[in-house]
């Protein structure tokens, strides 16, 4: 990908003054004439998002005036470079409060595009800053890889393309990486992935990804659901609710994403990224409502629901983190549906019974701007998970309602017995606005990634 945020340019660079509402008549009071009759023909206010583009002259662009409303933030700037023709801006100086990196990711991030299926590709405006952006550029890339592999359509991500990216991870990285594939998953012990993807056609098989990267430190597991498509199973989904489900591997890209920030960074910890990868097909090898599912921790699984299938896959994947006992178990899924009528799209939800761990988590996503709410792991809803007939059931009694709730306790009966928090991401922006277009969204993992930097330090 083209940079976004440069160190120096080769051309012209346009000054961009960011302004409030209550800067903007001192701005203007210096500023020439012409700029000043602009600005007040195009009702320009200086409110949050707010682009001005005065041409001159010659009719090449003059001036340009960002508006930062009056509770300036740097993840505001997402928005300006969508707003901008081509060419390369430099920032004058920002309101206090304001950190240059900051307002310097915000551009990268607000500079995504999805353009692999468009025939033509315009060239997008850039950023001149001063300073080393080496981190910028890795949070950046590695939120657009998310968000590439979450907008691609499942016909161009199935669960070989997605080993194939993570061993390009890997191998950028010098991490080892294993895979598991197809019937091998019931050889390995991994017998609920191999359940609920064994009805795909065989190019398109179940696997088990593990990276493992670093020498010395404390270990850190990584969890991500990877179902690159969702029918629903036998228990189908309607047409409309099947419409995104090329999104519900969003929990691998994230996780995939966020041990290559961990990489990048070279933190001081080691890493494991578990990804189970799945397609929840339907054929005459389904699984179905009603089956006994074997977990690898030994559990039995009742299928209350086809449709509830993240959760079995996570299972065996937290079962295996369990196993490499980790330091701090960090899982991420496009888990439920209830997630999102209880917050909406845009603020994630995150499950932890360790109270320490849910403040660093918090304070990280307030520094980032990157939204996430702690909820309960209400223990009064349980036995909403109990089966007739096995250790437990996919689908919770309709009674507990908070299915989002649910899925997390189920979760917990598999995750390690340390530090572990679960996120129930969106991954997907339904509705455009500034500085985040329609389409996939990275969620948590600016803050996790931050989160784990002052934890491990």
């Amino acid at each position: 990908m083209t940079e976004p945020v440069v160190s120096a340019s080769e051309g012209p660079v346009i000054r961009v003054d960011a302004v409030t509402p209550d800067s903007l008549p001192g701005v203007l009071a210096q500023a020439p004439e012409f700029l000043r009759g602009f600005a007040e023909l195009s009702e320009f206010k200086a409110k949050a998002g707010q682009v001005l583009v005065a041409p001159g002259p010659d009719g090449r662009i003059a001036a340009v005036l960002f508006g930062l409303g009056d509770k300036p933030q740097a993840m505001g700037f997402r928005a300006l470079p969508a707003k901008l023709p081509a060419g390369d801006y430099r920032i004058a100086d920002l309101p206090e409060g304001l950190e240059a990196s900051e307002v310097a990711l915000a551009f990268a991030l607000g500079s995504y595009r999805f353009d692999r299926y468009k025939q033509k590709r315009d060239a997008w405006a850039r950023l001149v800053a001063d300073g080393d952006h080496t981190e910028i550029h890795a949070i950046a890339h590695a939120c657009a890889l998310a968000r590439d592999m979450v907008n691609t359509p499942a016909n161009d991500l199935g669960p070989l393309q997605i080993e194939t990216i993570a061993r390009e991870i890997a191998e950028q990285h010098g991490a080892a990486i294993s895979v598991v594939t197809g019937d091998d998953l019931l050889t390995e012990n991994y017998p609920a992935i191999h359940a609920v993807g064994r009805a795909a056609h065989p190019n398109r098989a179940p696997r088990m990804i593990e990276i493992s990267w670093g020498e010395a430190g404390p270990l850190v597991a990584i969890v991500g659901k990877g179902v690159v498509f969702d029918t629903g199973g036998l228990d189908i989904k309607p047409s409309s609710g099947m419409r995104l489900m090329k999104k519900d591997m969003g929990g691998a890209a994230h996780a995939l994403a966020l041990g290559r920030m961990v990489m990048a960074a070279g933190l001081p910890i080691r890493l494991a990224v578990l990804v189970p990868v799945v397609e929840n097909a339907i054929s005459g090898d389904a699984m179905r409502p009603g089956d006994v599912l074997a977990s690898r921790k030994g559990l039995t699984i009742e299928v209350g629901n086809t449709d509830a299938e993240g959760r079995l896959i996570l299972a065996d994947a937290l079962a295996r983190a369990a196993e490499l006992e980790p330091a701090l178990t960090l899982d991420l899924a496009t888990l439920t549906g209830a997630a999102r009528v209880a917050l909406g799209p845009q603020v994630i939800p995150f499950y932890t019974a360790d109270d320490a761990l849910a403040a660093q988590i918090e304070a990280a996503a307030r520094a980032t701007a990157d939204p996430l709410w702690r909820m309960p792991l209400w223990a009064g809803y349980e036995e909403a998970l109990d089966s007739d007939i096995a250790d437990l059931k996919n689908d919770s009694d309709a009674w507990a309602q908070a299915g989002s709730v649910t899925a997390a306790l189920f979760l917990q009966r598999f995750a390690p017995s340390g530090p572990w928090a679960h996120f129930d991401i969106m991954a997907w922006n339904p509705k455009a606005r500034p500085g985040h277009p329609a389409g996939a969204e990275a969620q948590a993992i600016r803050a996790l990634y931050l989160m784990l930097k002052t934890r491990f330090a």
